[in-house]
């Protein structure tokens, strides 16, 4: 077959908007939430036992924002916050490194939706974060170390609107199709496609898939036999088994067969991963569970909100080799 002589460049359409975006994620006013401002003190409590807490939730919240963002160790964001309402002419005050640490593992989670309800692609995926250990260099120089320690963060994905929807943060030995059946049950929202690579191909996740009415896109592996299933979860399987084997059974007909079910969205959850690391890091501060976890919460919130911001919109160019 002859080389073709020309080549693709991805050419971005929307520049000037999306260099706006850019500029704007790193104003301290998009990180700011009036919200939290207004509301940074408890209301008092009156005949409740126990010592009341002296700042809200979003207030916490807030800091920890702050602190993901400017990659920033809690006393600097303790600094940084008192030094901010000081130029905002706000006489409030800031609580401690020790107090945002022991709030941050009480605080509740819950990720905000960019868009509305309605039918939903659901895309998987996860990627490891370091939680201790040597770095590359070491590793290249003088070999892995026994102590490293990494936990696992399962993202779900909405394709359209490429906002997280769903996440949980994991051991790093998390089965991908499991915590993807705890992730599916605790969304509300009516879920009508799930893909995955082929670790999601599990019997226990597309019984839960084919329940909730949707369709899993995951590819079975080579060795994967049909089943001539009549219904439920099986007949997908060896409908997706049946169109492989039609088209050559090879490496190019499982290409084809991706190409045909649009699985090449599941690209996106991997861009996803790439932004997670490259803007916010890929290793946890936090030593302790809860804290790991708001953590990855917080981690979840700023892509959701530069992905509001705006994202590059472009094309595929054909240019000569």
């Amino acid at each position: 077959m002859p080389k073709s002589n020309t080549r693709h460049r991805y050419k971005i359409n929307n520049w000037p908007e999306y260099n706006k975006a850019l500029i704007k994620r790193g104003s301290l006013t998009i990180w700011i939430e009036e919200e939290a401002v207004n509301n940074w003190l408890m209301p008092p409590k009156n005949k409740k036992p126990g010592r009341p807490e002296k700042y809200s939730e979003a207030a916490i919240r807030m800091l920890l924002i702050l602190r993901e963002v400017y990659h920033l160790p809690l006393r600097a964001v303790q600094g940084m916050a008192s030094s901010i309402f000081c130029m905002m002419g706000l006489s409030l005050p800031v609580p401690g490194c020790t107090q945002i640490c022991r709030r941050a593992q009480r605080l509740t989670v819950d990720l905000k939706k960019l868009t509305r309800k309605g039918p939903l692609t659901v895309v998987f995926d996860s990627t490891g974060l370091k939680v201790y250990g040597e770095g590359e260099w070491k590793v290249r120089s003088h070999g892995a170390g026994k102590r490293r320690t990494w936990k696992k963060m399962h993202l779900g994905l909405n394709p359209e609107t490429q906002e997280i929807i769903s996440y949980e943060l994991t051991d790093r030995d998390g089965g991908d199709a499991a915590t993807a059946e705890r992730m599916l049950r605790k969304l509300d929202d009516k879920i009508t496609q799930v893909i995955g690579d082929g670790a999601y191909d599990s019997k226990a996740l597309r019984k839960i898939v084919h329940e909730l009415g949707a369709d899993l896109i995951s590819p079975p592996p080579k060795n994967a036999s049909y089943k001539s299933a009549s219904k439920g979860w099986q007949r997908k399987r060896d409908a997706d088994i049946a169109t492989i084997q039609a088209l050559g059974g090879d490496s190019t007909a499982k290409m084809l067969w991706k190409k045909l079910v649009r699985y090449h969205r599941r690209s996106l959850v991997e861009t996803l991963m790439y932004r997670l690391k490259q803007i916010l890091g890929e290793k946890l501060k936090s030593r302790c569970s809860a804290n790991q976890a708001i953590e990855a919460h917080c981690t979840c919130v700023i892509l959701n909100k530069m992905t509001h911001l705006g994202l590059p919109k472009g094309s595929w160019l054909e240019v000569a080799a």
